[in-house]
């Protein structure tokens, strides 16, 4: 099926963006730092930011409820997470961050929130007009 040429620059600069945020070695970073798999530091980041239901972090992670569990069950391991009653269903689990957590979720955060030297060397115009035009994409989102 053939594009317009507002279509193809659209998937290439999705596909150079994508290659620049998932490709780039902060994620082994991440994980080098934290002791633990990005996914872990994720579920980790994720909570930091706010206490969630089992099937809340499940979806928020893209995973199936018992990875999530799995998952949950290794961050109490270590000391990093917990599970309490959820405040108003008798049959959930609210997991938080411990502690412990929140300082390994705080750091995974200052790694990733470093840009790459190429994106700061960016003059501020050009920062500038990136930064407006991504906050345009997500807010559309």
């Amino acid at each position: 099926m053939p594009t317009s040429p507002d279509e193809d620059a659209a998937r290439e600069a999705w596909l150079l963006m994508s290659d620049l945020v998932l490709d780039h070695q902060r994620r082994r970073e991440v994980s080098e730092a934290l002791g633990m798999s990005f996914g872990r530091s994720r579920a980790l980041r994720r909570l930091a930011r706010r206490p969630m239901s089992m099937s809340e972090l499940a979806t928020m992670l893209g995973i199936d409820r018992p990875n999530a569990t799995v998952l949950v069950d290794d961050l109490e391991a270590q000391g990093l997470a917990r599970r309490r009653p959820h405040p108003t269903d008798r049959r959930a689990k609210v997991v938080e961050p411990t502690r412990k957590g929140k300082a390994l979720a705080r750091r995974a955060d200052a790694i990733l929130a470093t840009p790459p030297a190429a994106l700061s060397a960016l003059g501020a115009e050009d920062l500038d007009a990136l930064r407006r035009i991504l906050a345009s994409v997500a807010a559309a989102e």
